[in-house]
């Protein structure tokens, strides 16, 4: 007999995401149905609006990444106006988008997806003594002593002990699917306090580039930081030796973390958990935009991520993508709150792309999905008509098959650790450790683009923008163009049509949507819904840690997929009451 378990909302994510799968007398997932909750339309609010200013309400997607719709919608602009930006921003933006991964992919692995494997109450059993032999042998670390894990267990037994477990709350703590030893569960659980440290020193970078954190500025035509050859430190305005010596430092300590507590704690975690390697694969189907440009964004063979598609797991064949053509890239919304002119089967291309808040179909159940109907506010994305899935694992991947050698060597050593095959890559933890290798190999880089950079200023080029074409009477009548990037959690990109020097269109397909949007017009699901009915099994209903682990291993960003705003502005929707 199936019964249907309902986890809403799933919690340590961006956004508001419900699951519902149905299960079988052994406690099998057999069917699953992953749904946006909220309403989207925060395009309707740009339209109008001078292209120019689009960056500054397209970020406000979202507050985790917490720049790449900036950056996006910038490149849609530039892209539309055929406007090129100096060589120095374009290294700006490496810089600060390579940042943003490191800090993105960091936090998501302590504070997101660790308390899917750490039982942080099962710390307080540990013997510190035995927990700095643990570490010390993992890592050389300098945070490693009895003491220090001495420590942490008592800032830890008056959390458990108030009641209150405050930021380790929404685990199902005890359950008999932790398998870590009390020591590895310490440890980790230190190095989660440690990350919340850690993390506010990273930003720094965002902030000396673009001013401050979340939400650092930009300019369409290039980078919002001026350079000044003075190395005055009273200088606040524009980017100096100073500034330029702080981000050095930044990345140095920032990638001491990634390579002494990160990678070998995602290594370490991993062996208690081998089976996951066998589980939640997907849609077999993995695209990339690429991104990281050498200097010029319309050369697409300098990206250090490629561009391509992987289909049903052939690494010896990456097929092109153009995000122009409208064979390629469509959005559906047959299991979809919305309508179209055209129809609930009809796919558009993004520049023809609809963001209809007028629905008349079934409004959201509350009890109950009604996957026959519709179910989502989220769409559904294709390319060519077959599902994708976006994120570092299809960035590694890409990067695999094209044979990066850094890449391969850090792939090949992580895989012999573990002892699994490369096919275990496609999997629930697989796509987790993906993301611990890009985050190690995108942090590697930055040195190189700082130095080159550097190299530039002292060469006399202090060029950070291009003014040419600053006036829109210099502009078409209309135009169009397509902002892309590999945000942390996958390709995102952002459609603009410009008419009379205002924006007519605008549309923005992001990681999350490929990812988690509901069933197509063919009856092909996405990956977030694939992959739970990939292998998955439930220890407990009333627990389905198993659920938030292979969604979890998404890194979930909904507030990109969806955002409540109507054609009318912004309504009040709830008022709660506290006390």
């Amino acid at each position: 007999m199936s019964q249907r378990i309902v986890v809403d909302p799933i919690t340590r994510i961006e956004g508001h995401l419900r699951v519902e799968v149905e299960i079988d007398g052994s406690q099998n997932i057999k069917s699953a149905y992953s749904a946006g909750t909220m309403v989207r339309g925060i395009e309707t609010i740009l339209k109008g609006r001078d292209p120019r200013d689009a960056w500054a309400y397209a970020q406000r997607i979202c507050g985790v990444c917490t720049l790449v719709h900036g950056i996006a919608s910038v490149r849609s602009v530039e892209d539309a106006l055929k406007y090129p930006i100096p060589v120095n921003a374009n290294l700006i933006r490496n810089l600060m988008i390579a940042a943003q991964y490191v800090h993105d992919h960091v936090m998501h692995f302590y504070h997101l997806h660790a308390l899917d494997w750490v039982d942080v109450v099962s710390a307080l059993s540990a013997d510190p003594t035995e927990t700095s032999r643990l570490a010390t042998s993992i890592s050389k670390w300098q945070k490693s002593s009895p003491g220090y894990f001495s420590d942490v267990q008592k800032k830890l037994k008056k959390f458990v002990e108030s009641g209150q477990l405050g930021i380790f709350s929404n685990g199902y703590w005890g359950h008999k699917e932790y398998r870590l030893p009390a020591e590895a569960n310490l440890m980790a659980t230190a190095h989660y306090l440690e990350a919340l440290d850690w993390q506010k020193e990273v930003v720094q970078i965002h902030t000396i580039f673009g001013g401050k954190n979340p939400h650092p500025n930009f300019v369409v035509g290039g980078a919002p930081s001026p350079i000044s050859i003075n190395s005055n430190q009273s200088s606040t305005t524009a980017l100096n030796i100073n500034g330029l010596q702080m981000i050095a430092n930044v990345i140095e300590r920032m990638m001491e973390f990634v390579n002494e507590v990160y990678v070998p704690d995602t290594i370490t975690i991993a062996k208690f958990y081998k089976d996951w390697f066998k589980r939640g694969e997907g849609v077999k189907n993995f695209m990339s935009f690429g991104d990281f440009p050498d200097k010029d964004i319309n050369d697409i063979g300098s990206f250090f991520i490629p561009r391509g598609v992987i289909l049903d797991r052939d690494l010896s064949k990456i097929h092109p993508v153009d995000l122009n053509d409208p064979e390629q890239i469509k959005e559906f919304i047959s299991h979809s709150y919305y309508d179209y002119k055209g129809g609930k089967d009809t796919g558009l291309h993004p520049y023809d792309g609809e963001t209809n808040l007028n629905y008349s179909g079934p409004k959201p159940p509350y009890q109950q999905l009604d996957i026959d109907k519709s179910y989502s506010w989220m769409k559904s994305p294709r390319w060519r008509g077959k599902p994708m899935e976006v994120g570092p694992l299809a960035r590694i991947l890409m990067l695999y098959a094209k044979g990066h050698k850094p890449t391969i060597d850090l792939a090949n050593y992580a895989l012999k650790e573990l002892d699994v095959p490369i096919t275990a890559m496609f999997s629930t933890l697989g796509r987790t450790a993906a993301r611990t290798l890009e985050t190690k190999i995108i942090g590697d880089k930055m040195q190189g683009w700082l130095s080159s950079l550097i190299s530039n200023i002292q060469k006399g080029d202090l060029s950070v923008h291009n003014n040419e074409l600053w006036s829109p009477s210099s502009w078409p009548d209309e135009c169009q163009g397509v902002g892309f990037m590999e945000a942390p959690r996958g390709a995102l990109a952002h459609w603009i049509v410009i008419k009379n020097k205002k924006i007519a269109n605008y549309q923005a397909v992001v990681p999350s949507t490929w990812n988690a949007g509901p069933i197509d017009k063919d009856g092909n699901r996405g990956p977030y819904e694939a992959a739970l009915m990939d292998n998955h099994q439930l220890l407990d209903a009333k627990q389905p840690i198993e659920i938030l682990r292979t969604i979890h291993s998404f890194d979930p960003c909904i507030a990109c997929a969806v955002h409540i705003s109507g054609d009318e502005g912004i309504n009040e929707m709830i008022q709660i009451k506290i006390g």
